[in-house]
């Protein structure tokens, strides 16, 4: 049995003049019929099947939905067709700058980001030095959270993280901060994960990182799902070519299709 499956997942938005209206007015212009509503498909039947052990990635350039795909199987967003059911428990590492409280010091937050993750206190204690080593931010500790830049930030996000020992690990570009060292830091971190049994997603825009660390890739555009496969060498070369305009979707998807 899988531990995660996704199948014909689809997430649409709605937009409207209800953004800018009262209810009184929303309900006199449907009344009317003068009344305006935008349907955006974000994801469009995705369907796929992990086994524990896993790594998927997951690529597409912006707009292809991906971060909205995360949210569904995060359980943070309900599907409107289809379903993602799970087995086990899950962490997602989806926003790395939510859940701080920017005038708290980076010692605070770290143990407040530990409890909203579950952690005790007391764990939080014996892990805590661990923490700020592999965020490298050793000297900051008693500064506001507010003073950190970008980087700062999430590499505390993903330390912490990577202390939990889910079923399924959700990240979102999570592994494209910092500088080189912490990249490759990270990188190891989650090969480590990967050993451990845990199931991974991973959307990524470095397809270095795919081609390195993932097992299986989904190929995401504009919502739709254009392939995806174990064969990870041969998505990765198609989809680099589709980037540089060496070849259309079309040709791409045609040649997956007959790859």
């Amino acid at each position: 049995m899988s531990i995660l499956e996704v199948h014909n997942v689809s997430i649409r938005y709605m937009t409207g003049d209800f953004k800018e209206i009262g209810i009184k007015e929303y309900v006199m212009r449907r009344l009317t019929g003068n009344y305006k509503v935008v349907e955006f498909w974000a994801d469009r039947d995705v369907n796929f099947t992990l086994e524990e052990g896993e790594m998927l990635g997951i690529i597409g350039t912006n707009g292809a939905g991906k971060s909205t795909l995360l949210k569904a199987v995060s359980g943070i967003m309900e599907p409107t067709k289809g379903y993602v059911r799970r087995r086990g428990t899950i962490a997602a590492l989806l926003e790395l700058g939510s859940g701080f409280d920017g005038d708290l010091t980076v010692r605070e937050n770290t143990y407040l980001r530990g409890a909203m993750l579950g952690y005790t206190r007391r764990f939080m204690d014996e892990m805590y030095e661990q923490i700020i080593g592999f965020a490298e931010l050793e000297e900051f500790q008693n500064r506001p959270f507010k003073q950190l830049s970008s980087g700062m930030k999430s590499r505390l996000a993903f330390a912490i993280a990577s202390l939990v020992q889910p079923d399924i690990l959700i990240l979102d570009e999570v592994l494209s901060v910092g500088d080189g060292a912490f990249r490759k830091k990270s990188e190891e971190k989650m090969r480590e994960i990967i050993g451990s049994g845990a199931t991974t997603i991973l959307v990524s825009h470095s397809i270095e990182q795919v081609r390195n660390l993932c097992s299986k890739v989904l190929w995401l555009h504009k919502g739709e799902q254009v392939a995806i496969s174990k064969d990870v060498e041969t998505i990765c070369d198609v989809y680099q070519q589709f980037l540089d305009q060496k070849i259309t979707l079309a040709k791409a998807k045609e040649f997956l299709y007959t790859a």
